[in-house]
């Protein structure tokens, strides 16, 4: 499940989301305030005893609703978390209707998953700007917000959810960057095709001739980059070569399909199945030997 940049939605449709995967009557989420009781929002569905094993992909930037879902999943054992901490979005807003069509948001509670985790991250003694953009170096869990799961893992709360396994992408190099700004993908291939057939085999990928064009075509538009460097990059190359032209071959949902395909953190996704299936039987095993009466 890719909730990576999903900066969340309608808490019903996020505890829709999550009533896919969780038992029928479990706890998605809940939120309390200081004048208003504890409200929980529970699974009605269930999701019919199909338990298999679910990756959770997420990034800085998934909030709110997204990370109701996460929360609910890893509070429940039920997926694996992985990729970078969320962003810590968990305010509950009632608008007030004021004149000349206007109103006020007022914050009248908070969102904490089905353990009691606070998923909100704090905002004290931070500007606007650092909260948004410089706020979330680092491990933002709160040590004296600690929670357990259903099988007895430890959990921290007060700064989004925090992932089973953390994984970062590299940031791009000077070569990658330089090659982004020009839009050196999609000029070449809006010129590859002004004399070449759109019409490419399902399977194609760019040969050596097509790269050799390529490389051509940088040095043509006199960008500056060591033979080192070409040869450093020469799959991602492949692969953005690949990408942009498919959007144009077969449409933009191939060109994504493929996108995924190469993704590293997806391929990652697919390495942790593994540990997705471990949790799950741990926390069914666990749960199961709880739920044993004892013997006379």
């Amino acid at each position: 499940m890719d909730l990576r940049q999903n900066p969340g939605g309608l808490l019903n449709e996020g505890v829709a989301v999550a009533d896919r995967f969780l038992r029928k009557g479990q706890v998605v989420v809940k939120h309390r305030g200081r004048t208003s009781p504890e409200k929980p929002y529970m699974s009605r569905r269930g999701n019919q005893g199909l338990e298999y094993p679910v990756v959770v992909l997420v990034s800085r930037a998934s909030a709110s609703a997204a990370e109701i879902v996460a929360g609910a999943l890893q509070d429940h054992d039920r997926g694996w978390i992985l990729g970078e901490n969320t962003f810590g979005k968990g305010l509950v807003q009632t608008v007030y209707p004021l004149a000349e069509n206007t109103g006020l948001a007022l914050t009248t509670a908070r969102y904490y998953t089905p353990s009691g985790r606070l998923i909100q991250r704090s905002y004290e003694g931070k500007s606007f700007f650092d909260y948004y953009y410089r706020g979330r170096k680092g491990n933002t869990m709160n040590p004296d917000d600690v929670k357990m799961t259903d099988s007895g893992r430890t959990v921290y709360g007060g700064g989004g959810i925090t992932p089973d396994e953390t994984y970062k992408e590299p940031p791009p190099n000077e070569f990658q960057r330089k090659l982004g700004r020009i839009y050196a993908f999609f000029d070449f291939t809006a010129k590859y095709f002004g004399t070449h057939d759109t019409k490419l085999p399902s399977d194609w990928a760019p040969d050596q001739n097509v790269l050799n064009d390529f490389h051509r075509y940088l040095l043509d538009k006199q960008v500056e980059f060591t033979e080192a460097e070409w040869s450093e990059n020469h799959t991602w190359v492949n692969q953005q070569l690949r990408r942009e032209m498919y959007t144009t071959a077969f449409g933009i949902d191939e060109s994504r399909h493929l996108a995924i395909e190469t993704d590293p953190l997806v391929l990652q996704a697919i390495e942790s199945m593994p540990k997705a299936q471990a949790l799950l039987d741990q926390a069914k095993r666990i749960i199961a030997q709880r739920s044993e009466k004892p013997r006379n």
